[in-house]
């Protein structure tokens, strides 16, 4: 796309940007200073580097077999290398314990420790880079349906020390970053039919936080994620919506709102007011549940955008760590990082492009026609040639042109593995 094209058409929306009091140049500047965490399982499927490394379990399900999955460490990097030459703005990388640098030996999960990673910081200063952590309560022989919530107390003690490692570490990846690393905290505990020990099990989970959450790492932040229901877990789920609210609340830990852990008439962006009030910061996990917690890869559709226009509104990008979740093993996953992770950045800068003050000043005046009009207004104004000189400032493919980058590195990369 030819580069006057581009500045002419940023140009004119910078014209209708202004005429609306929308200055595009600080809405830019803003979005430059975002930083979006990519999460390293879309590379190789949720696998992991561990030498036993088995089948996936705990409500997680990938889907696809399309060639190209990465199949070691090196070729996550590459890929992980590769998805950001091709994206605007900052990204972070977000880790899985289960993808450190084991190499060929075995360690269990309640062993893992910072020397694990090292490599993992080694890279992440070469690439220019902070790190986000999570902790790993699935697909091993010691979670079956419960992990910090079982009533097996060897079983317990196993993944509170493995939780305490993980917040060590993320602690670790802080100070040596000089920046807070975010480490999210789900675990997929449940039952798969009618139980009659809620309390017992949600008394034990709260039990482990405590035991948790008694060790302070003060370079990191612990995010809890709820979750309506996984695979295997239909009935019951001990980690619901309201046990992660009440404990965050109570303890002043963050809150992680994973945009598919909630039933699907629920609005996720609904829960950053109330959540806010109350906690000290969210941590998102953005993906796209189609019918149940599916994991497609992010778009710019209602659900999305909506999200980040109310962390705008809230004046909560300060208080908020953005990341990616979502596994698609059904298409080339470079395209499937680089298609949503721009989706979460157009949803960002419509919303900083959005007439709040007008939008207000119409609702406190009781002028709703007027507020609902250019509310519908702003989604055809050009976001999108603001976005493209997004792009263009940042020397990525504008528009479509990174397609043909992806294909390339699938033909010269990700056919031969």
């Amino acid at each position: 796309m030819k580069t006057e094209l581009i500045s002419q058409a940023y140009a004119n929306a910078k014209e209708r940007y202004a005429a609306l009091g929308i200055d595009t140049e600080a809405a830019l500047d803003a979005l430059q200073k975002i930083e979006i965490s990519m999460h390293c399982w879309q590379t190789d499927d949720v696998v992991g580097f561990e030498p036993k490394a088995g089948a996936l379990s705990g409500g997680i399900q990938t889907t696809g077999n399309y060639p190209g999955r990465a199949r070691n460490i090196d070729e996550v990097r590459a890929d992980l290398e590769k998805v950001m030459s091709l994206l605007p703005g900052k990204q972070r990388i977000n880790l899985h314990e289960i993808y450190g640098d084991f190499g060929n030996t075995f360690v269990d999960r309640d062993q893992v420790g910072i020397e694990h990673f090292k490599s993992w910081m080694e890279w992440a200063d070469e690439q220019k880079v902070n790190l986000d952590f999570n902790s790993s309560s699935f697909s091993h022989p010691k979670s079956g349906n419960n992990s910090l919530s079982s009533p097996d107390e060897g079983i317990r003690q196993f993944w509170i020390e493995h939780t305490k490692r993980c917040r060590h570490i993320a602690n670790e990846f802080g100070k040596h970053q000089g920046s807070t690393c975010y480490m999210n905290l789900w675990i997929h505990d449940g039952s798969k039919d009618t139980t009659v020990n809620r309390m017992k099990y949600r008394e034990l989970f709260a039990d482990s936080l405590d035991q948790i959450f008694a060790v302070d790492e003060p370079m990191m932040r612990t995010g809890l994620e709820s979750k309506v229901f996984g695979i295997g877990l239909e009935s019951y789920t001990v980690g619901s919506n309201e046990f992660c609210m009440g404990y965050a609340t109570k303890h002043q830990q963050y809150l992680t709102i994973d945009t598919g852990h909630y039933h699907p008439t629920e609005n996720a962006a609904d829960k950053v007011s109330s959540a806010l009030l109350f906690v000290p910061g969210l941590i998102l996990h953005v993906t796209r549940p189609i019918r149940w917690d599916s994991d497609h890869v992010t778009l710019m559709d209602d659900a999305t955008t909506e999200l980040f226009a109310e962390l705008v509104r809230c004046n909560a990008l300060d208080r908020t760590a953005i990341g990616l979740d979502y596994f698609d093993a059904s298409i080339n996953r470079i395209g499937a990082y680089i298609v949503g992770t721009r989706a979460a950045q157009r949803s960002l800068l419509r919303a900083l492009l959005e007439p709040l003050p007008q939008l207000r000043k119409y609702e406190d005046e009781g002028k709703l026609f007027q507020r609902l009009a250019l509310l519908e207004e702003c989604k055809s104004l050009p976001w999108q040639a603001v976005y493209d000189e997004f792009c263009l400032r940042n020397n990525v493919p504008v528009g479509e042109e990174f397609i043909a980058d992806i294909e390339k590195y699938e033909a010269e990369i990700l056919s031969k593995r």
